[in-house]
């Protein structure tokens, strides 16, 4: 395992590079090298190579190949009319702590590759020859780009095509410009994780939008900030698809302009649209495709605990068949909250329920957090939740894709929370709505009960109020359910007091 360093100021490629004071002086020289799994080569901060820097040999899963930076002062700058950083069949590769501007084609591009990581990496003015973008992969597995910085490039910020395995966490991703641009595009790939990133195109010369998923195979979309664009997160086909507890603001230009939409390019199967606020903008979420489109399938589409507000159309639309849900959403007056085909209504193959509708979203009235009487769970660490005689157990067996929720037996009152990747049920537990608030279990069986003091009835004169919660389950699998009920009681005297 050997680290190599490069200095542009100070080093020569007739050194032997394997220490600060015999630095060489390009990538090129590196090039020469054949590099072994678990090599380095530094790049000294403050450096600029003005050269394409080619990976062409591959690390070990235990021992990667780092390309990385050195010394003080601001980070190495790789500037190239061709790529910055390019890539084809190279493995296990980690890049991190560089900056890539004003490259003619993109600043980092892999092809065939497999388990790269790409950190503290910024871009600024890539794709600037043929509108490439700034990162993309294609063809390869194992793919993470995280806390990096991207802006102003021609093209997509981040393209990605045919990948299994892809990580998109905590990234900026600021004004990709260009007739077909996005910040973030990612086509036919699978085993999908966007999480806490901030994608903008308010500034974008682009008519596109800002996350666009073209087919996806299991995919979770959350945490993430998106602003501007035509529109906020297009994953039109897809299966198994979890868009939840993002905020999607500024998608405008046009009378389609929607926050979520899907229904074109493919079938659409299992999306559960959850906890986002959706704001700003035109439509909601969208179901829909254009009138000479192929007749596709959207199945198990689910919409509910979301926050709709100063959306110009409908929180949601739906004009093309469709089996699904809209419940439990949050909707400001002034803001439609449907816009559902009369065919589909006659259908009954989407359902409207239990939502609610506020006057303004900022500043309706907080909830009161308690810490009410609720049977605990047991001691035994795999229980997490004890509803009557319900027993709730996390599955801590290999991850499943499709239904969040599988029904394990109905005889013995057990059932299974079903892991998603590294979650149980979801990031944020299980949670019963009932009249007055709602009852949360979190992922480690801690109970909390939320009382809306806005809804606080009238209490008996024993000073009690009970609130029944219905729990029900379908498997989406068998379509087997089951039920069962939980009933809270509190004291209110002592809780008001």
């Amino acid at each position: 395992m050997t680290i190599y360093y490069v200095n542009s100021a100070t080093g020569s490629d007739r050194n032997d590079g394997t220490n600060q004071n015999s630095a060489f002086a390009t990538l090129s020289k590196v090039e020469s090298l054949a590099l072994k799994p678990g090599d380095s080569v530094l790049l000294a901060k403050g450096s600029v190579f003005n050269e394409q820097f080619d990976i062409k040999y591959s690390g070990s899963e235990s021992a990667p190949i780092k390309i990385g930076s050195y010394g003080t002062g601001a980070a190495p700058v790789i500037h190239s009319g061709g790529d910055g950083i390019h890539s084809l069949y190279a493995s296990n590769i980690v890049i991190e702590n560089l900056k890539i501007t004003n490259s003619g084609g993109s600043a980092i591009s892999g092809g065939s590759v497999s388990n790269w990581t790409v950190r503290h990496v910024e871009v600024d003015k890539a794709g600037l020859s043929g509108e490439t973008g700034a990162m993309n992969f294609r063809n390869s597995k194992n793919i993470t780009i995280e806390s990096s910085k991207i802006s102003d490039a021609k093209g997509d910020g981040i393209w990605i095509d045919k990948v299994e395995g892809l990580k998109l966490l905590n990234n900026t991703v600021t004004n990709s410009h260009g007739a077909k641009a996005d910040a973030v595009q990612v086509n036919d790939s699978s085993n999908i994780l966007i999480q806490g990133n901030h994608l903008d195109q308010t500034q974008a010369d682009s008519p596109k939008g800002v996350l666009v998923l073209i087919r996806p195979v299991n995919a979770v979309v959350e945490d993430n900030t998106l602003s501007g664009g035509g529109f906020g997160i297009s994953a039109q086909a897809g299966k198994n698809i979890a868009i939840r507890d993002n905020d999607i603001s500024g998608f405008h230009g046009y009378n389609w302009s929607f926050a979520v939409g899907l229904g074109d390019d493919g079938n659409a199967r299992d999306y559960d649209i959850a906890g986002n606020h959706i704001h700003d903008g035109a439509w909601g979420v969208v179901i829909t495709a254009p009138a000479d489109a192929p007749s596709y399938t959207r199945t198990n589409i689910k919409v509910h605990d979301n926050v709709f507000d100063d959306l110009s159309q409908s929180a949601l639309k739906v004009d093309r068949p469709a089996s699904g849900s809209f419940s439990n959403n949050t909707i400001e007056s002034g803001t439609n909250a449907t816009s559902i085909s009369p065919s589909i209504v006659d259908a009954h193959t989407f359902t409207v329920s239990n939502n609610h509708t506020v006057a303004n979203v900022e500043t309706a009235a907080s909830p009161v957090v308690t810490t009410a009487a609720v049977t605990e769970a047991s001691a035994d660490p795999a229980v997490v939740a004890v509803h009557d005689n319900l027993k709730i157990l996390t599955d801590t067996g290999d991850a499943h894709r499709g239904n969040l929720l599988e029904n394990d037996s109905s005889d013995n009152g057990t059932l299974v929370l079903r892991r998603f990747g590294n979650e149980s049920v979801g990031k944020d537990g299980l949670t019963l709505t009932g009249d007055y608030g709602v009852i949360h279990v979190d992922r480690e069986g801690n109970y909390a009960y939320t009382l809306d003091e806005t809804k606080l009835p009238d209490h008996d004169h024993d000073g009690h109020v009970s609130e029944t919660f219905s729990y029900g389950i379908d498997d989406g699998n068998s379509y087997h359910s089951d039920g069962d009920t939980l009933t809270v009681y509190l004291h209110m005297d002592s809780l008001l007091s």
